[in-house]
């Protein structure tokens, strides 16, 4: 059990580190985050802000065809039959099963070996960052799906696939919400399963719009720190990704609005910035919970003087795929617990 969260937890560490690279274009000065300024304490009750509009998925094509370009641009050439799948990227095999495409996988990376519904007949040892491009062709599959965060620093890892005639599509790095739902919507088209599609996007809205209605009726705001990393490299994150969105959906207010991207936080910054609210999605440790609570210091935090910390699915909340519903459920229920739960 050990081994598979650390596995889980390396992916999104290697996650945060594609953002961040990403992000960065080779600038390697990283500032420290700094936390968003707390709203200030009023004798009335203060209205919270209005609810980041609920998004809206990217309008298909009228006619949806099968694409000949990828999700950044790129012309592909899709075979005439997609029978077999090598699946890289744990949001990728979880949209294919969701697709109803499960029998069609015929490999996948190890962190995909969790995704529920893959088939229990197939390997799931590929390291997607160290990935074997002569094993992938003697595969002989119809289409490689993989992950764009393989491809940090530019190399292209299958090369030497593509060179063999199979076709391989990188999925770029979702940072929203719309397009984690274009992803869905751009794999469905490739598979020819548009309806299947456009019914999990359908049911990831329905989830949306109905935590948006709540949060909307919510007169009050509070502070959250997620962490997607834990001491002593302690990460969360800004503006620009779909975790933020996902705080902001339900009415609450992330502590680091102030700053873009994946971002270091120091025990510093997190004590001045007194969250109301503390989020977790580690976990590899015995208690992930304990360990924030027990931190040197931290007995003056809102959130830990309260009791007032909690966890969150760490596939559901790392992986750009349509189970990010779940993890904004969660998120839903621990920091307004009176309305949602």
């Amino acid at each position: 059990m050990l081994k598979k969260r650390s596995l889980i937890t390396l992916l999104g560490l290697l996650l945060i580190m594609a953002m961040i690279f990403t992000a960065c274009g080779g600038n390697n000065s990283t500032p420290v985050a700094t936390p968003s300024p707390s709203p200030s304490p009023t004798a009335e009750a203060t209205p919270s802000p209005t609810p980041a509009a609920t998004p809206t998925p990217e309008e298909p094509a009228p006619a949806r065809v099968r694409p000949d370009t990828d999700r950044e641009g790129y012309a592909i050439s899709l075979p005439d039959e997609i029978n077999t799948i090598i699946s890289i990227g744990p949001s990728n095999t979880e949209i294919l099963v969701a697709l109803g495409l499960s029998d069609r996988i015929i490999a996948a990376d190890m962190f995909s070996a969790d995704v529920v519904g893959i088939p229990d007949r197939i390997s799931t040892e590929l390291d997607m960052m160290g990935l074997d491009a002569e094993y992938i062709v003697n595969l002989m599959p119809d289409l490689v799906l993989i992950t764009g965060m393989t491809r940090v620093g530019g190399d292209d890892p299958l090369a030497p696939v593509s060179a063999a005639g199979i076709t391989v599509i990188y999925m770029p790095i979702s940072v929203s919400i719309a397009a984690i739902m274009e992803d869905i919507r751009f794999i469905a088209a490739v598979m020819e399963a548009n309806e299947a599609g456009e019914g999990i996007i359908s049911t990831m809205q329905g989830s949306i719009d109905e935590i948006g209605q709540i949060a909307a009726t919510i007169a009050e705001t509070r502070t959250v720190y997620f962490e997607v990393s834990p001491a002593p490299w302690m990460f969360s994150f800004g503006t620009e990704t779909f975790l933020n969105e996902m705080i902001e959906l339900v009415g609450a207010t992330n502590i680091f609005a102030g700053q873009v991207g994946w971002i270091p936080v120091t025990d510093e910054v997190l004590l001045e910035a007194n969250p109301d609210v503390i989020l977790t999605s580690t976990d590899f440790l015995d208690d992930p919970l304990g360990e924030i609570m027990e931190r040197p210091g931290f007995n003056v935090i809102t959130a830990v003087q309260n009791g007032d910390v909690f966890q969150i699915d760490a596939n559901a909340s790392n992986r750009p795929s349509h189970n990010i519903v779940i993890a904004l459920r969660q998120i839903a229920e621990a920091v307004f617990p009176e309305y949602f739960r």
